[in-house]
């Protein structure tokens, strides 16, 4: 199937359960971008500030980037301007690096914090006392150009099903409990970004109201290597 027909299944399939559609266009050329585009597709996430850079440039401006991968503090100003929502967010210094660059740019940049549920050492993330004690503290009251709008997870890379389930629920009871406890009287805590190309499903039936996908509309095709950000 092509990008077109693959955007078209996928939005028939998350846009009448309440399920955003987040294209993850890491190494993707900007005419498969296009596609998507042309086929419907807003939202995009990247990895790494250089590639978001350039295809921010070039692409369309009603584009909504997403930052997905793991964001150095040194990085911030490259995308302050014109960035979505940084769904990694895994530090109050880098929510206080992130005020600073809004508040050059007259603006309040939406984000995710990046809550760590994975059995792997590699991943990034907040693990849930550290979520806790950033919400609690006076740093984070004092921040007023960056709203968080909810949390994102990535599960273990593995087969095992219910291992993945396990992780997802565990992230959605723990988003539940942040809810009532810091957000009660804000709508705008309401994303809960969890599931790829190969566990999506998976993370729709624990709760995913916004989903990462990138093979399952691109293929597995890459075309360029771009250096870490």
């Amino acid at each position: 199937m092509s990008i077109t027909d693959n955007i078209r299944a996928l939005k028939k399939e998350t846009d009448g359960i309440g399920v955003t559609l987040l294209a993850v266009s890491k190494t993707k050329p900007n005419e498969d971008i296009l596609e998507a585009y042309n086929a419907g597709q807003r939202l995009f996430g990247e990895n790494t500030v250089q590639e978001l850079t350039e295809k921010y440039e070039a692409l369309p401006k009603d584009i909504e980037w997403h930052l997905i991968g793991h964001l150095q503090t040194n990085k911030v100003k490259y995308i302050a301007s014109f960035i979505s929502m940084i769904e990694s967010v895994d530090s109050i210094k880098l929510l206080q690096e992130i005020n600073k660059h809004a508040l050059k740019h007259k603006r309040v940049i939406d984000c995710l914090l990046q809550i760590y549920i994975a059995d792997e050492e590699t991943k990034y993330g907040l693990g849930f006392d550290e979520a806790i004690e950033l919400l609690r503290s006076e740093e984070f009251a004092a921040l007023t150009n960056v709203r968080i709008r909810g949390l994102m997870g990535i599960a273990t890379n593995t087969d095992a099903e219910r291992q993945i389930k396990e992780e997802y629920y565990e992230l959605k009871t723990f988003f539940d409990g942040v809810k009532v406890s810091f957000f009660r009287k804000e709508d705008s805590f309401n994303i809960v970004s969890m599931g790829m190309s190969s566990d999506y499903k998976l993370a729709i039936e624990q709760g995913s109201n916004l989903v990462r996908l990138g093979s399952t509309i691109f293929g597995s095709r890459v075309i360029k290597h771009w250096k870490n950000n």
